[in-house]
């Protein structure tokens, strides 16, 4: 499992990483999600890995 905290703002980014940032349950800053580490996960990590901060759960 990872958990996946929100650290910078979704303002100014294109819309396919806001959508990105919204199906792992992220939409205000500082928001926490515990999600499955599986290939689906890490590609959405990958897309959005600037604004975000990973941890293992």
């Amino acid at each position: 499992m990872k958990k996946i905290t929100l650290v910078k703002s979704l303002i100014g980014c294109k819309k396919d990483q806001i959508a990105t940032a919204h199906s792992l349950g992220l939409k205000k800053i500082g928001q926490v999600t515990v999600q499955p580490d599986n290939a689906c996960t890490a590609g959405k990590i990958h897309k959005i890995t600037h604004l975000i901060k990973v941890e293992e759960a």
